[in-house]
């Protein structure tokens, strides 16, 4: 029968010019005569045919999704290529349907939607009602989405569709759900490639061609229901911390008419943590504090509890409301009379009843942020929650209260009652803020490095010495040890590399530089607020730990041993492994340990304390990183904490020239990111007077959930000397400009190929001519070591 079928299949594919359509079942019958490149066809629901050509995949794969076998003889067999189902995106407002629209620069908040994601399908997959009752969800990116047609124009409700889906269904008469997880960006914006989810909500409330609350409905299964989980640090700016998702659940509800999706039944049912704290609609992680994973698992909580508490009607056509909690038991929402106090609490401040309060009327909802003053005149409690539902005054504080709190009379009678612990309130929104207030009144200092960041930096080779310092043996020590070359500072300095310990007092750093191949496992901040350790305690820790990594490397093949032993003592300190070393306020007497012990020095900053640098100690030679060209890269690039990060580089730079010692700009190109504006690099490198200038070629470290680089944004070394000629280009032609302080004279002094790394120096200080040679330079740009300890 095989045999007959493959004979058929050969003569039907000519006679038909290889293009007739075959089923699964004659693929499988035609074993090993089909050959490579066999024409497979399918017909199309109009009978048109397709033509593809495919490869047949080779014996050994396990790829079943894309080949068949012969069940016999085990060879591969054509398959049928079937064509790829397009990705239909659902509309917003369609019943049944719950949306999670994200944005993610760090991979946090795409990793937190996807969790919800999953979270979802899998409780829809475990209930027992039909598929064609089941809600539907989709993962999106903001981007993605035409925000103006998908919440002015309604085609559902347009087209009379009534409570039927796609696919005929009455059961879909649940009300759509919309849910966000966004991060914060600069100045507590979204990303540049998102922001066009709150211009359009800013343009859609603001447009007088669009109805009043666009977005409100008597219809339950057609009302919108919102929530959003906000991810951001304090470390920037605590004002800022989740406020794009702030800013667009409370233009969502107060302002087009979407309703909060965390009832008081999930509020108080949803939390899942037994802590006896509310899930609420709207909430706000900090990385900072540290827990924001907690807080997005409660908010995630109650946001699922109340997506599958479902109404019914029961007898007499009164509402009934069950919640499918994770113990199955059946919650009843009924409202209970309030007590008389509390009906006077919700009163406005003005003491007008609710729906007579401009501030909390549908009718007047256009009012509302000329009456911002009317629902809470506690000022105190506002500035005191600042990071949590307000922004920067009182008046925003009290207009998203007065917008997550508009709900008419006549919804009162649904799951949400108006004693408002269902919405978004001051008080009881931040439990993880007021968590990190309380903290710091406390007269004790924290540790730097809390357990999870401790575990993801041993996890990469660090080795913390007391609560914030680390040392990690650096490759080209273990490179030297087996006699092989040694790093840049060798070749420009003449350090020996196998010598050299790399090591910090300080991991927190004031930076979130998107090229930091430390990959952000390190604490961030602006200024010191842990606990000290005492100098001398960490150069000692730092000196044997480093001795030890040292003698375990004893074992490895190609091992001088007279290099080994060597190498038993510290004679170069790179205080540049990873946060800025700068911060650590005991860094003078540090630095006096450590030539104490005839060790030098190489201190590396990012230019963010210039205050710090002006009072530091003369060092073997002092570095400041130079990472961008203009403002706007360096926001890009270095992400800074400080608002006045350009400033502080200035200052940093211009700091260099009074400091009498060698001193060193720092470039790190980046392709396609701080490559232009060359100019502007020879300007920032004029305000220092640097005795020399270093420009390095990014080194991609692998893939990060911090930054989207990859191979193609590292330069290859023939662009980074291009890059340096064409610097020194722009310094020639300042110095040419003259003036009351010249600039002096550079010239390329030296390279280090494997660094992707060039060397300007300053020729006045640096360049001898050769004795061979007298019309040409010779560079001396390597330290005399023992002569600096004498000095220092």
């Amino acid at each position: 029968a095989a045999i007959l079928a493959t004979a058929w299949l050969y003569h039907h594919l000519n006679d038909k010019s290889r293009t007739s359509t075959s089923s699964p079942d004659d693929h499988e019958a035609s074993d090993n005569d089909a050959g490579e490149g066999t024409v497979l066809s399918k017909r199309t629901k109009s009978d048109d045919i397709i033509h593809r050509e495919i490869d047949i995949i080779t014996p050994n794969t396990n790829d079943t999704t894309t080949a068949a076998t012969n069940k016999n003889t085990g060879q591969p067999v054509a398959v049928v290529v079937k064509e790829e189902e397009e990705v239909v995106i659902e509309r917003i407002l369609s019943r049944g349907t719950v949306t999670i629209a994200y944005c993610s620069t760090t991979g946090t908040c795409g990793g937190f939607a996807k969790k919800l994601h999953r979270e979802l399908l899998d409780r829809i997959a475990g209930d027992p009602l039909p598929s064609s009752s089941k809600r539907r969800v989709q993962l999106i990116r903001v981007n993605e989405v035409d925000w103006w047609d998908e919440l002015v124009n309604n085609e559902d409700e347009s087209n009379g569709t009534d409570n039927k889906n796609k696919n005929g269904s009455d059961a879909a008469s649940s009300s759509p759900v919309l849910l966000f997880v966004l991060p914060t960006w600069t100045d507590g914006t979204l990303p540049p490639d998102s922001q066009i989810l709150l211009e359009s909500l800013n343009e859609i409330s603001t447009d007088w061609r669009v109805a009043s609350e666009p977005l409100r409905s008597s219809d339950p299964s057609t009302q919108l229901k919102v929530g959003a989980f906000g991810m951001g640090s304090s470390a920037y700016d605590k004002v800022t911390v989740g406020k794009p998702a702030k800013d667009a659940f409370s233009t969502l509800v107060g302002k087009l008419g979407a309703r909060p999706l965390v009832s008081k039944t999930a509020a108080k049912n949803g939390g899942g943590r037994g802590d006896g704290k509310k899930s609420k609609s709207l909430m706000v992680g900090d990385d900072e504090v540290g827990d924001a994973a907690v807080v997005f698992d409660k908010w995630m909580n109650g946001v699922v509890f109340s997506i599958f508490t479902t109404e019914g009607v029961g007898v007499g056509g009164n509402k009934v409301i069950t919640g499918k909690g994770k113990g199955g038991k059946v919650n009843n929402a009924k409202k209970q009379p309030k007590p008389k106090k509390e009906e006077e609490e919700e009163k406005c401040g003005d003491g007008k009843e609710e729906t007579n309060c401009a501030c909390k009327s549908s009718d007047n909802q256009k009012g509302a942020s000329d009456n911002t003053g009317c629902c809470s005149n506690n000022e105190e409690a506002a500035s005191d929650n600042a990071g949590c539902c307000s922004n920067n005054s009182q008046k925003s504080a009290d207009e998203e209260n007065s917008m997550t709190d508009s709900l008419s009379e006549e919804e009162e009678d649904d799951d949400y009652d108006s004693e408002g612990e269902d919405i978004i309130d001051v008080e009881d929104m931040g439990n993880v803020i007021s968590k990190q207030s309380s903290s710091k009144k406390s007269k004790e200092p924290q540790e730097m490095v809390t357990p999870k960041q401790a575990k993801a930096l041993k996890k990469e080779g660090y080795k913390l010495i007391g609560t914030h310092s680390a040392v990690k043996l650096c490759r080209w020590t273990k490179h030297q040890l087996r006699g092989r070359g040694g790093c840049y500072k060798h070749t420009h300095y003449g350090i020996t590399s196998y010598q050299c310990m790399e090591a910090t007092p300080s991991l927190a750093c004031a930076n979130k530089c998107v090229f930091c191949w430390r990959h952000h496992k390190n604490p961030v901040g602006r200024e010191w607020r842990w606990k000290t350790d005492d100098p001398k305690m960490i150069v000692e820790a730092a000196v044997n730990t480093h001795v030890d990594m040292i003698k375990e490397t004893r074992g490895i093949p190609g091992i001088q041993m007279d290099r080994w032993q060597e190498a038993h003592t510290v004679r170069h300190c790179a205080l540049s492994l990873v946060g800025e070393p700068i911060m650590y306020p005991q860094i003078n007497e540090l630095l006096g340990e450590l030539h104490e012990r005839k060790i030098s020095t190489f201190l590396v900053t990012n230019g963010q304390h210039p205050k710090a640098i002006e009072d530091l100690v003369p060092i073997t030679q002092l570095y400041v990183s130079v990472d961008a060209s203009t403002p706007e890269s360096l926001e890009a690039v270095d992400r800074p904490l400080f608002r006045d990060a350009w400033d502080r580089l200035k200052s940093s730079l211009s700091c260099l020239k009074r400091k009498g010692q060698r001193t060193v700009a720092r470039l790190t190109v980046v392709k396609g990111w701080n490559s232009d504006e060359i100019g502007g690099y020879a300007r920032l490198i004029a305000l220092g007077h640097c005795s020399l200038v270093e420009v390095k070629g990014v080194t991609f470290c692998g893939k990060s959930d911090a930054s989207n680089l990859n191979m193609s944004n590292t330069p290859w070394h023939h662009e980074v000397v291009n890059f340096t000629k064409i610097l020194l280009e722009e310094l020639n032609a300042i110095r040419e400009e003259g003036g009351d302080d010249p600039l002096p004279e550079y010239d390329l002094a030296c390279e280090h190929k494997h660094s992707c790394s060039v060397l300007l120096a300053r020729v006045d200080q640096f360049a001898v001519p050769d004795p061979e040679n007298p019309s040409k330079r010779k560079w001396k740009t390597w330290i005399d070591y023992d002569r600096f300890q004498e000095l220092a």
